[in-house]
């Protein structure tokens, strides 16, 4: 469902990624983990466009996205979650929903986005700004799939939110890659969460990727080292 071959994207003249290649099937999710500064969120901010590629190929499903602006992908059928969420404070839960819908012609908030998140049916006529931190990834996450994606891309979906908050949230994704057959990336620091809802985890070390698992059977203490500074 996303095909990555040979990715190469900088900063000006400075290259993050070297040549990354990964293939992600559909309903598969994989946690991208490494060290702050490995390329992470590069590599997240390149396949939404964000940053530009220097050379290689995104595709997803049989569509080759490479060249498209970042609005062009998310109608190709991919959604990001970006690190710190980026919801609109001053909007509503549901006008933040909302905002998701424009490439799908929709006019209304599908219901089964409120099944998964029943907090934001209670809460949709309050403010996004006025939201936890765990609630409000939850309402940039709702956003996301308002779009109806083929594959979810979350950057560091955990950062700053509580243990019983990120057990749910696994829980969720899991659910959504049950009921939706969707494809998704997760980028990670926290081993537990990644192990927790990752079928196959991925190690960037200097914009490369340097280890490659299945969670089965998964060499805990090997991933550790890596994240280990």
């Amino acid at each position: 469902m996303l095909d990555i071959a040979e990715l190469r994207s900088a900063y000006g003249e400075s290259e993050i990624l070297h040549g990354m290649s990964m293939s992600v099937p559909k309903g598969q999710i994989v946690a991208i983990m490494g060290r702050n500064g490995m390329g992470k969120t590069t590599l997240m901010k390149t396949l939404m466009g964000i940053v530009p590629t220097k050379s290689g190929s995104i595709r997803v499903g049989d569509k080759d996205v490479t060249a498209m602006k970042p609005h062009e992908r998310v109608a190709s059928g991919i959604a990001y979650v970006p690190q710190g969420r980026m919801i609109f404070s001053a909007m509503t839960v549901q006008e933040n929903v909302e905002t998701g819908l424009t490439v799908t012609g929709e006019k209304t908030v599908p219901p089964d986005i409120y099944e998964l998140f029943p907090v934001l049916l209670e809460m949709k006529n309050r403010r996004g700004g006025n939201l936890s931190g765990g609630q409000q990834q939850q309402l940039a996450i709702a956003r996301a799939l308002a779009s109806k994606p083929k594959a979810l891309l979350l950057d560091e979906p955990t950062e700053g939110i509580q243990p019983s908050i990120i057990r749910e949230m696994a829980r969720t994704l899991r659910r959504i890659r049950d009921e939706r057959g969707l494809t998704i990336i997760v980028s990670e620091q926290v081993l537990s969460f990644a192990l927790d809802v990752a079928d196959r985890v991925m190690v960037i070390e200097n914009g490369e990727i340097v280890h490659d698992a299945p969670r089965e059977g998964i060499d805990e203490a090997k991933i550790a080292r890596f994240l280990s500074v």
